[in-house]
């Protein structure tokens, strides 16, 4: 496959992987109409440098060790997994905070931009699906045996696309009109993003590997 073949599907794929629901999708959502713009700029960021771990291990070959090894995915399962859980007890726990009071958003509430992209690193690095998506991207776009600079310029790029897809879904849900409707009803945001965390921690951990 030459460069620009494998560009193009490349592209196509990662992009219809992004679109797909998942934690990222929820995860950017919530923290774009509870803090505002910014935050879900900031968990955007978080999200597409995760990646970067993803790809790393794939480039090196260490996919299919994961995908294949019962230890490795039961560990990355379980881990997962609780930490999706986690999440979406504490939106289930969270009371009808100063960023919802009123219908308007108090950005002094929100979290450290530090917090904001290491939340958002941790939700992509520890999705479960992860290996596994990659080992499969990889197989039939990429190899190991690509060039360096090919393989460096696709991965950077699929981090791009991640941060492209996901900033462009915070705009829109940060536009005045849309946000101040969602506004109005915030605190039940917080109860549906915890209902979709738990259903997916609940997911990854009953699902059995094969």
């Amino acid at each position: 496959m030459d460069f620009w073949h494998g560009f193009l599907v490349l592209t196509f794929v990662h992009l219809l992987a992004a679109a797909a629901p998942g934690p990222d999708f929820a995860f950017v959502t919530r923290q774009a109409l509870m803090y505002g713009r910014k935050a879900g700029l900031l968990a955007s960021l978080g999200i597409a440098l995760g990646l970067a771990i993803h790809i790393s291990y794939a480039a090196a070959g260490l996919a299919a060790v994961v995908v294949h090894s019962l230890a490795w995915m039961t560990v990355l399962k379980y881990i997962g997994g609780a930490y999706l859980l986690f999440l979406g007890i504490k939106g289930l726990r969270a009371r009808l905070s100063l960023a919802w009071q009123d219908g308007v958003s108090r950005t002094a509430c929100a979290p450290s931009t530090i917090q904001q992209v290491l939340v958002g690193l941790l939700c992509n690095a520890l999705n479960p699906k992860a290996p596994i998506y990659f080992l499969s991207l990889f197989t039939v776009v990429l190899s190991p045996d690509l060039p360096l600079p090919t393989l460096a310029f696709y991965g950077v790029w699929i981090m791009l696309l991640q941060l492209l897809w996901f900033s462009t879904m915070t705009l829109c849900f940060t536009h005045t009109a849309v946000r101040s409707r969602f506004l109005a009803v915030g605190h039940w945001i917080d109860r549906a993003f915890g209902l979709a965390m738990i259903a997916l921690g609940l997911r990854v951990l009953l699902a059995e590997h094969r």
